[in-house]
């Protein structure tokens, strides 16, 4: 090793990813354990660090140059030892210069204290939290204060997290361009108003709502009417998802879906007020987009908004197939429960959305209306790489057996199918078409019948859902 340049030996370092194998190699000779020093970037630890504040000390003293740490303390128990607190962070802070992305999971006894330390780590550009329950949003907002180059902000149950006037700082900033909201409960759709100038920097926005909480108190906290309308431009935005929302008309996060210009990928799960208009005033702005995914709640009943029609129908498809000319990847669900008659796309509101664009993923989930004859007109379907295929109980053999007609067809998903057998997968047995086959709790399938349908195969059995 002594006789390799040392552009060679970066390489190697380089060239190795996994933690335990960087280790090893780092301890084979003193030439690479020195080099391995100057070219660790990343730190991960949890569980094992103990004593904590020692052992982090050494980490880091040993690894002068890390840039990406994270810290886990998922599974943690009183008997693995103390976990680290807010002196574990003042570390960081004194001992890692060049410290731009953390990551904090389960850390249970980290304070807004900590958070303070942080500020004085200049470079720091990305947090993400998760399940920091003692963090409030005073913490917060000491980072949005003292971290200025922040652009990526991660928050995941972080329960405490109460008052927004940190929305309102980095609104005022304007930097951020990746912010996540998930599950924080005292943070609602109405409050990311106070974002203001910063939804122009915006590239990605994910927003949660704890289902079960909101639902709890829906009626008492939740004034739709009152929402302040907002006027917002999100010409940067490529990537938005929003979870268990409520979308109320002309307001709130209504105004976003039809003002990103730039938009790629959009993923609502669950959005309460969701209507035709919503979705074809993004398609009509969205010309870029590449993928979307659309889970269709069953619950209609909530007064708050049942003035409107909560109705998604075969427009906003022919919408996003006549103005979405890159759209690459389509994703289709209802909720269990949901009565097809209710709200629903029919199957040539679907195919034309296939046909119309460059479809390469179609995955489609409890949706009544695909059956055999949608199986079929996918035999032309020229750019259909990937088919999944979730509850879809009109699908019988006859329809499965045309998949290996379909010209490009890559890979393919099976769950949950009560109406597939063995022989609807005879004709891909040894034809080695599909690259790769998975097969989930199809009660009629065995495990015999996949046998040589594609190169790779996935096997499962459990009918407990049947039950």
């Amino acid at each position: 090793m002594d006789s390799l340049p040392e552009v060679l030996i970066w390489e190697i370092l380089n060239r190795v990813k996994k933690t335990v194998d960087r280790n090893s190699l780092a301890l084979s000779c003193k030439r690479l354990h020195g080099l391995d020093k100057e070219n660790r970037h990343f730190l991960r630890v949890g569980c094992g660090l103990d004593p904590a504040d020692e052992a982090l000390t050494s980490l880091c003293l040993r690894f002068p140059n890390l840039t990406r740490i994270e810290i886990t303390y998922s599974g943690w128990m009183s008997k693995l030892g103390k976990q680290l607190d807010d002196r574990g962070l003042f570390i960081l802070s004194d001992h890692c210069p060049y410290l731009t992305d953390l990551t904090l999971s389960y850390c249970t006894f980290i304070t807004d204290v900590g958070l303070r330390h942080l500020t004085s780590c200049y470079k720091l550009s990305s947090l993400k939290l998760n399940f920091t329950p003692r963090i409030t949003g005073c913490g917060i907002f000491s980072i949005a204060v003292g971290c200025k180059n922040l652009t990526v902000l991660h928050l995941i149950r972080c329960l405490n997290v109460s008052s927004v006037e940190w929305l309102e700082y980095f609104g005022k900033l304007g930097k951020l361009e990746d912010l996540s909201i998930r599950n924080c409960r005292a943070i609602g759709e109405g409050d990311l108003i106070k974002l203001g100038h910063s939804w122009r920097k915006l590239k990605q926005l994910q927003f949660e709502v704890d289902a079960n909480y909101r639902y709890m108190k829906v009626y008492d906290r939740l004034a739709v009417d009152r929402w302040q309308k907002q006027w917002i431009l999100c010409d940067d935005m490529l990537e938005l998802s929003l979870v268990n929302c409520i979308i109320s008309p002309g307001r709130g996060l209504a105004c976003i879906l039809g003002k990103c210009k730039n938009l790629q990928k959009v993923h609502l799960d669950m959005c309460v007020g969701v209507r035709d208009c919503d979705i074809i005033s993004l398609a009509r702005e969205s010309h870029n987009l590449r993928s979307i995914s659309l889970r269709v709640p069953s619950d209609f009943s909530l007064p708050l908004l049942a003035h409107n029609t909560l109705r998604l129908t075969d427009e906003s498809l022919k919408a996003l197939a006549d103005n979405c000319a890159h759209l690459e990847s389509v994703r289709i669900s209802f909720a269990d429960g949901e009565f097809p008659s209710l709200s629903s796309f029919s199957l040539n509101g679907i195919l034309v959305l296939v046909h119309k664009c460059p479809i390469q993923e179609l995955a489609l989930d409890h949706v009544y209306s695909f059956n055999d004859m949608g199986l079929e007109a996918l035999c032309s379907a020229s750019y259909l790489e990937t088919l999944e295929l979730v509850r879809c109980q009109e699908i019988s053999d006859e329809g499965l057996q045309l998949v290996s007609q379909f010209p490009q067809l890559q890979n393919l998903r099976l769950s949950k199918c009560l109406g597939i057998t063995d022989d609807g997968l005879k004709p891909l047995v040894d034809a080695y078409k599909l690259e790769s086959l998975v097969v989930e709790d199809c009660p009629q399938i065995s495990e015999r019948g996949v046998h040589g349908a594609a190169r790779s195969i996935s096997f499962r059995q459990d009918l407990s859902w049947m039950y």
